[in-house]
């Protein structure tokens, strides 16, 4: 009795998010369009960045002293850190090592202390040490507006990352104050973003955006001369209609070995990961959104798996052709019906699989690494 109260509910908020999204795109299309905004490109980045920090000089790449504010959650410190340290002396701040104790919702107890000692660190370190970059992961929901201001009055080049703009670049707001990066984001010197979407939101907020996707880390991701003994696997949290879909493809006859937060076998250590990537025929991806119908965004495993030397299966959105090419590099798939088809046409032909993962893996390897998209931002900032 419950369970179709449960969909209508589960509707209804799709509905509601999908409104508050198409409302927000709306607002910043018209903003853009009437304040005669454009997008900036590479060349005028490098301009203004030299117009604000015309004492910079560039350094050879491994010269470079960086503080990087984020916290690991899972994969940062195996991404960002290690690719970070291609260019020079790193220093590591998450506040979480400070704040151990802190529980499940310390934004709403914490978050004014945390933000103290990240500024009083941060003073500290670049009294200590000239800094050349301050990298940041941060939203509105860890940092002020104000936070964010003082680190700026050190006069050192800032860039922030962001991979959820799609649904989070205003995200919720608490007492006026935008969770996502809305209300900081002017702050900071150039706001890389995953989202395409997102770009024009940037610019009507006052900042310089760049338009980047994740990027996957060769030392780790790298392909294990194993044998293929998974048909088709997906590593991922289990959320959304994902387990539907796979309750649907076993249905079908398909069996898909699901691992991560929320699946009956549970998450894998990241070279367990990476290895099931090596030993399954297909590695299947999805790249909705959340909450909402027809949203989607590119995910860390669109350029982790074919780095691997995986096969990699995902859901087609346009943003995916900017950086591999359909059917060649990779395959995708638009609805459940083609998802099957694909699926096996694949195992059928595995000549035609390995070429596709090859080229893929080619593609990674040679345009897709944390590194090479480090290298685009410090070039960018002058400073390499």
């Amino acid at each position: 009795m419950n369970d179709p109260l449960k969909k209508y509910r589960k509707q209804f908020r799709i509905w509601k998010n999908d409104l508050r999204l198409k409302r927000e795109r709306r607002y910043y299309d018209n903003a853009f369009a009437s304040r005669n905004l454009t997008i900036p490109d590479e060349e005028r980045i490098k301009r203004e960045m030299r117009k604000r920090f015309p004492y910079i000089r560039p350094k050879a790449k491994g010269t470079l002293s960086i503080l990087a504010i984020y916290h690991n959650y899972n994969w940062e410190n195996e991404s960002l850190k290690p690719s970070l340290e291609k260019f020079g002396y790193v220093r590591h701040y998450d506040w979480c090592e400070q704040f151990n104790h802190a529980k499940k919702n310390w934004h709403k107890t914490l978050r004014p202390e945390m933000n103290s000692f990240l500024i009083k660190q941060v003073e500290d370190w670049t009294k200590q040490d000239a800094t050349d970059v301050i990298f940041t992961y941060l939203s509105g929901e860890l940092v002020s507006p104000e936070t964010v201001r003082e680190l700026k009055s050190f006069g050192i080049p800032m860039v922030n990352l962001a991979l959820n703009d799609k649904e989070h670049f205003v995200g919720r707001i608490r007492s006026g104050h935008s969770m996502g990066a809305r209300d900081i984001c002017r702050y900071f010197d150039i706001c890389w973003t995953s989202t395409e979407a997102a770009v024009r939101k940037y610019c009507v907020e006052g900042a310089i955006p760049i338009y980047l996707p994740e990027g996957a880390n060769p030392e780790i991701h790298r392909p294990y001369d194993t044998e293929k003994t998974i048909d088709v696997s997906f590593v991922g949290q289990c959320y959304g209609n994902r387990p539907e879909i796979i309750r649907r493809l076993e249905s079908h006859g398909i069996h898909v070995e699901a691992r991560g937060f929320g699946w009956p076998n549970g998450p894998l250590a990241t070279e367990d990961m990476v290895r099931i990537y090596s030993r399954s025929r297909i590695n299947l991806g999805f790249g909705g959104v959340i909450g909402f119908s027809k949203a989607y965004c590119l995910k860390g495993r669109d350029f982790e798996i074919p780095m691997s030397g995986g096969l990699y299966l995902t859901e087609y959105h346009p943003e995916l052709e900017r950086f591999y090419n359909p059917g060649s590099e990779i395959v995708t798939y638009k609805d459940f019906d083609d998802m099957v088809e694909k699926i096996r046409f694949l195992l059928s032909n595995p000549e035609k699989a390995d070429e596709i993962r090859k080229r893929g893996y080619e593609r990674a390897r040679r345009e897709h690494s944390w590194e090479m998209r480090f290298e685009k931002i410090f070039h960018l900032l002058g400073l390499i």
